[in-house]
């Protein structure tokens, strides 16, 4: 396992991350999506958040937006993108951490996930279905799930609400 250095994207990343999330998926949705956040009221300034190794090169993402469980405000985690060449090294588990850590530091409460059920649990992620809390399209049960940042706070029941740009 590497060491990886995790820090906000800055303005210079933009271009590297958008790169990143095109090598990483088979198509530009992922990386179109990341775009038009940064356009969107959703965005948060610091929860956008890279890796890069020891030479200081970029080479994974985690982005965290508002998204709302009802009407409690709450974050969504995607996309999560880590350059082909350096997947499997813990470069994208670095960048989720920090952005975690990040949004925890900034108070934030709840986090919502649809992605691979045996990658996020390692996160501290459940489904989502336990806690009531639901989506307003069909997705397998066990890919949403959901973290309470702050145990005082449990989470929420209620279906997820994204961002305009995630169009669901």
């Amino acid at each position: 396992m590497r060491n990886w250095t995790t820090r906000a994207e800055t303005g210079a990343d933009i271009p590297t991350v958008r790169d990143i999330n095109l090598a990483a998926f088979d198509t530009a949705g992922e990386a179109d999506l990341v775009d038009a956040l940064r356009a969107d009221p959703a965005w948060i300034e610091g929860l956008s958040l890279v890796s890069a190794d020891e030479h200081g090169t970029v080479v994974g993402h985690a982005l965290l937006t508002r998204c709302h469980v009802d009407d409690i405000p709450a974050l969504c985690l995607a996309p999560c993108a880590v350059l082909p060449g350096y997947q499997r090294t813990g470069a994208g588990s670095a960048a989720i951490r920090a952005a975690l850590a990040a949004a925890t530091d900034l108070g934030e409460r709840y986090v919502v996930v649809l992605g691979h059920p045996d990658y996020y649990p390692r996160f501290g992620f459940g489904r989502a279905s336990t806690h009531g809390i639901g989506l307003s399209i069909e997705v397998p049960d066990e890919a949403l799930m959901a973290l309470a940042l702050d145990p005082g706070h449990p989470l929420p029941a209620g279906t997820v609400r994204y961002a305009a740009p995630f169009g669901i």
